[in-house]
């Protein structure tokens, strides 16, 4: 019998996995990439009697590549909170699907453990960009303020390294970066023994002081559009920054537009975090979008589509 894990290369789904294997460990096949990489399961040849266990990507984005699985006699559970479609129905699958607009992966993981993981659950949950759920789930671990922002951190440099076009964009490779968490059943251990820590704090404050310094291309009391330049740098920083923009003003709706090597942009939508609702629908419009309910993103549009985009963007919020 063969285990897969299938995960999304950010934060939300590296601590979802962190978090179940440290309950459950095993030996597994990872399949997983950059964050914007989410037809992962095209690539898991599983058949009769296989496990596979897929955290933090689309079903719906996912459909055809599960039912084959499903098919081949697999075994197959599904956490995630992006819109899923009709799900299917099937004796070999075990979905924990919720669409909530303050409810990750993670804390669906958590959900599933009764909480014995809860840390790395909140670590997860910042990187995703939901502070306040974050710190919610933090309370019963009764944590000093200043560890809390440890923690805070580290899901947002987790989260911020796996944004990038291709791998070679990132500081390490998602499946590498979990090997490194791996041996840590406190992320605050991580955070003071692992130096991959002290690298990512460092690119990030390179990165984010490089990214501050760009002037929105549209700006109103609703909305900031950004255009950032089609480097390495932008290509990591635009999810982040996006985040930090709409932690910052939560009333207003933020785009931001990286441009592509080839032409065209890669796009990264953030909600109002006072409505946290509407990104995934905007996404949705344009052929390579898709996401959640308060994140959603456009993995390339074109050029032509600019204009489009932004009526687009100003019109949903």
């Amino acid at each position: 019998m063969a285990r897969y894990d299938v995960f999304n290369g950010d934060a939300d789904g590296i601590c979802a996995l962190h978090q179940l294997r440290l309950a459950e460990p095993v030996e597994s096949h990872l399949v997983t990439g950059v964050k914007r990489d989410i037809a992962l399961l095209a690539r898991v040849g599983a058949g009769e009697g296989d496990q596979v266990t897929v955290l933090d990507i689309s079903l719906d984005k996912n459909r055809a590549a599960l039912e084959r699985v499903l098919a081949a006699g697999a075994r197959v559970r599904y956490f995630d909170h992006h819109f899923p479609g009709e799900i299917p129905v099937h004796a070999l699958l075990d979905c924990h699907i919720e669409t909530l607009p303050d409810k990750g992966t993670s804390l669906l993981v958590d959900e599933y453990l009764g909480g014995s993981q809860r840390a790395w659950a909140v670590v997860g949950t910042f990187g995703d960009n939901f502070d306040a759920a974050a710190r919610r789930a933090a309370e019963p671990l009764g944590l000093a303020d200043e560890d809390l922002g440890r923690l805070r951190e580290l899901g947002i440099y987790i989260n911020y390294n796996g944004y990038g076009a291709v791998l070679q964009d990132l500081h390490f490779a998602p499946d590498l970066l979990y090997r490194r968490l791996r041996p840590y059943a406190d992320p605050l251990a991580f955070i003071a023994e692992d130096p991959a820590f002290a690298a990512l704090r460092d690119g990030y404050a390179d990165d984010m002081a490089r990214a501050r310094a760009v002037r929105p291309a549209l700006e109103t009391d609703r909305h900031g559009l950004y255009i950032l330049p089609a480097d390495p740098w932008g290509r990591r920083v635009g999810g982040v920054l996006a985040n930090e923009l709409a932690q910052a003003s939560p009333e207003r709706a933020h785009a931001l537009l990286t441009r592509l090597p080839g032409g065209g942009f890669l796009v990264s939508v953030r909600a109002p975090i006072a409505r946290p609702e509407g990104a995934d629908q905007l996404c949705r419009q344009f052929a390579t979008g898709g996401g959640r309910k308060a994140a959603a993103g456009i993995n390339d549009l074109p050029e032509s589509d600019y204009d489009r985009f932004v009526a687009a963007f100003t019109g949903a919020f």
